[in-house]
């Protein structure tokens, strides 16, 4: 008996319009996102923001280059530095898909097709645009916890500080930290984060 299928239907396309629309996970995982745009999914509301200023990149690429420096030193310890574009976190519970500015791997990659709901960055980075203060200070923190990150760190140049979240018996307890201090944390022995390096070329 020749069988027929129903042709497959392209996935939707979503732009600024669509900007706190009601939309489930798998829903928002089959979307086509207009370019120009970033997306995410909040509670099951599409958030829709415009690509941060050159000041973000600048400090995005500054976090990175330490981050990427240190992996390639201690392989053993950080297995994964992903960036938005290439990583993302799936909080299946609070119907959230999240993709932090940057995000740390001190587990290896699961062995299996569907890795965004179950491995877990051990340090997820947002860092503050014009537009993402709220989304970073008052949304992620609940959700990041929930999912299991260990530090959730905000850096912030408009207040020219990073405020650390590390888990602490099923809470987060906060730290601030200054441009003229180092940090370090024991997640990455033997790193220091220089954060005057990244708030140095993002006037």
């Amino acid at each position: 008996m020749l069988k027929t299928f129903a042709p497959r239907r392209k996935p939707k396309t979503i732009g600024p319009d669509d900007d706190g629309r009601r939309m489930t996970l798998a829903e928002f995982d089959v979307v086509d996102g207009q370019e120009g745009y970033l997306y995410e999914l909040n509670k099951g509301i599409v958030e829709v923001t415009n690509i941060p200023h050159r000041r973000h990149f600048v400090q995005q690429s500054a976090l990175l280059q330490q981050l990427i420096l240190y992996q390639s030193e201690n392989p053993h310890i950080v297995h994964a530095v992903g960036t938005p574009d290439s990583t993302k976190v799936l909080i299946e519970a609070e119907q959230s898909e999240r993709h932090p500015d940057v995000a740390v791997y001190t587990t290896p990659m699961p062995d299996v097709d569907e890795i965004w709901s179950i491995w877990v960055p051990t340090i997820a980075v947002e860092v503050v645009s014009e537009n993402s203060a709220k989304r970073d200070y008052e949304d992620k923190p609940a959700e990041y916890l929930a999912f299991g990150i260990s530090e959730y760190w905000i850096v912030d140049e408009f207040k020219k500080q990073m405020t650390v979240l590390s888990r602490f018996r099923g809470i987060w307890k906060d730290k601030i930290i200054k441009p003229s201090q180092k940090y370090t944390t024991r997640h990455l022995p033997g790193f220091s984060l220089d954060l005057k390096r990244v708030f140095a070329f993002s006037k």
